[in-house]
């Protein structure tokens, strides 16, 4: 059986491309990704040249079985998403369920992540952390699971567009106040930023911006035991 490697990518700054990452996408015999333009800019800065396969998000089972064809045929694939590790938020689970389910083997190759980039940043304690990633955009929704998070005694990771971050900070600070949060904007990247204080605090830092531009990562801290 054929081999499909999850590669992560840089989020942002290509130096973060790991060297095993470097080696198994020179080896493989074709490249899957989620957008073959945005891995195709990665490989040629790299000086790799590869076959591309399209998995985009919205035709994920169309591009998985092409890729499940070629790993029937015994060649090995890698799987890219456009940043970071893919399946965290981003394509692949199909991909990966399916591949295992065909017996052939499923190899990680680890590396760049916005959720523990933020962490390791972050400054803030937990003993466990809870990943939700993007929140529904309408309102009541994204409310409603803040609110559960929220009670909860574990952290929580989100992550958000600028169009819609400030929203989210206001229902952060609308919820309790003085929660400490750390905001990622940008991470790893030229206007990288850090953000962290009391939710009210960072909330008016952002809505009082003339402009938002950039992606967001957002840490909440626990709530504290009654």
């Amino acid at each position: 059986m054929a081999t499909l490697y999850i590669v992560a990518t840089p989020i942002g700054n290509l130096e973060d491309i790991t060297l095993r990452a470097v080696r198994v996408l020179g080896e493989v015999g074709v490249v899957a990704c989620e957008d073959t333009r945005h891995t195709g800019q990665l490989l040629h800065h790299l000086g790799i040249k590869k076959p591309l396969v399209a998995c985009y998000a919205y035709e994920e089972a169309k591009g998985s079985a092409r890729v499940l064809g070629l790993l029937a045929g015994g060649t090995d694939v890698a799987y890219c998403s456009d940043a970071g590790t893919p399946c965290l938020s981003d394509p692949g689970t199909l991909l990966t369920k399916l591949a295992r389910e065909a017996g052939h083997l499923v190899v990680p190759i680890p590396g760049p992540s916005a959720f523990a980039a933020l962490v390791s940043a972050a400054g803030l304690f937990f003993k466990s952390v809870c990943f939700d990633g993007f929140l529904s955009p309408k309102p009541g929704r994204r409310r409603s699971r803040l609110t559960e998070l929220m009670e909860r005694e574990e952290a929580a990771v989100l992550y958000e567009s600028p169009h819609r971050i400030v929203k989210l900070l206001a229902d952060i600070a609308d919820i309790d106040g003085q929660r400490q949060i750390c905001v990622g904007r940008e991470m790893t990247k030229l206007h990288e930023e850090f953000v962290a204080g009391s939710a009210e605090s960072v909330y008016a830092d952002f809505a009082g911006r003339q402009s938002i531009k950039g992606e967001f990562a957002v840490l909440v801290a626990a709530a504290k035991k009654a």
